[in-house]
């Protein structure tokens, strides 16, 4: 089992592929790729919440990531065993931001296993496009890529993304196989009060990139005792357009009214409500705040809670800096549970 120079070569030309369809359409040329874009739109169609831009953001990032020189050096951290044979993995793949499976996809196959799939409803349109088109640029991946519509069978490993209700299930039919079963997490940011414009500007894109449906985007933030919401808010507004998408807005209204009926004390802007509560998941257009003593009890804590959390935002060098959060690397794995580890020991 080796992770073939040709697999690898026809996902360099579709990162290549995806960063010149966003580049064409960011800047508006005539060169855009109509049946790239129909995909786009009917995707869009699909799902109210897969607006455009952030569909292109997300192509753009795996355009990003899928060059030669980055897929070798994550590739380089794992021994691969020559003449195993390929086992089938199953993923189980979610549907809360476009393309959301796309790294479990890309892992099983240059780990040199086979791809079995079962879309989210939600997310059925654009890695079937971007399966073709790896396909035509090596046709030999038409026997090792297979979606299915039905429940999962003849499989020897499973990867499932879920709920933490959903999860429950999957640990009870795929506990005899090898697997991976993720649950909900949430990313928090640490704020001290000493953060720039740019930098709270920045926080903007890792709470509202996905209109906060991703399980790397902001929830919660933990600031200190007296800290100055003006600040925030004030960085903040440069999203404020985001309340013109229906959806949103009908969270934000909805949420809005349910605070005030219970008499919750809320800090609103017109776009994003901030409610303290301890809770890590807070609704769309909602953001929850907790207050701290001092950071050390506070990392302590979210250490306890880990399972719970995907990343930690702030400028301290071991966390994710603001407005990168879903910006990962190949080596960024979901759970920080190895996926390309997994496969390998199949």
């Amino acid at each position: 089992m080796a992770s073939d120079t040709n697999t690898i070569a026809a996902f360099v030309k579709l990162g290549k592929y995806l960063t010149d369809f966003c580049d064409n359409c960011y800047s508006k040329t005539d060169e855009v790729d109509s049946e790239l874009k129909k995909i786009v739109a009917q995707a869009r169609h699909h799902n109210g919440w897969f607006t455009e831009d952030n569909i292109l953001f997300a192509l753009k990032q795996w355009g990003y990531l899928l060059t030669e020189e980055s897929l070798k050096a994550w590739l380089s951290n794992y021994t691969f065993k020559k003449d195993s044979e390929p086992k089938t993995v199953g993923i189980v793949m979610a549907g809360n931001i476009p393309l959301v499976g796309f790294h479990d996809f890309l892992s099983v196959l240059l780990s040199g296993n086979k791809v079995l799939a079962k879309l989210s409803s939600n997310d059925k349109v654009l890695l079937p496009y971007i399966s073709n088109y790896l396909i035509e640029q090596e046709p030999s991946l038409v026997d090792i890529i297979e979606f299915t519509e039905d429940k999962l069978e003849n499989f020897d490993a499973v990867i499932a993304t879920g709920s933490n209700n959903t999860s429950r299930y999957f640990e009870y039919y795929f506990e005899k196989k090898p697997n991976i079963i993720r649950k909900n997490r949430n990313s928090v940011a640490v704020l001290t009060g000493n953060e720039n414009k740019e930098e709270l500007k920045a926080l903007g894109e890792d709470i509202f990139r996905y209109y906060g449906l991703g399980c790397r985007n902001v929830s919660k933030i933990f600031v200190p005792k007296n800290y100055d919401f003006d600040s925030l808010f004030k960085a903040l507004y440069h999203y404020k357009d985001i309340i013109h998408q229906h959806k949103y807005a009908n969270n934000y209204d909805y949420n809005k009214a349910v605070y005030l009926m219970s008499e919750f004390k809320i800090l609103d802007n017109g776009f994003l409500i901030l409610k303290e509560d301890e809770a890590l998941t807070s609704p769309i257009s909602a953001l929850f705040y907790s207050f701290y003593d001092d950071e050390s009890s506070l990392r302590n804590k979210l250490q306890e809670k880990d399972e719970q959390i995907q990343c930690v935002v702030s400028n301290q060098d071991n966390d994710v800096n603001f407005g990168d959060t879903q910006k990962p690397s190949l080596n960024d794995y979901a759970d920080g549970i190895d996926t390309m580890e997994f496969l390998l020991k199949l």
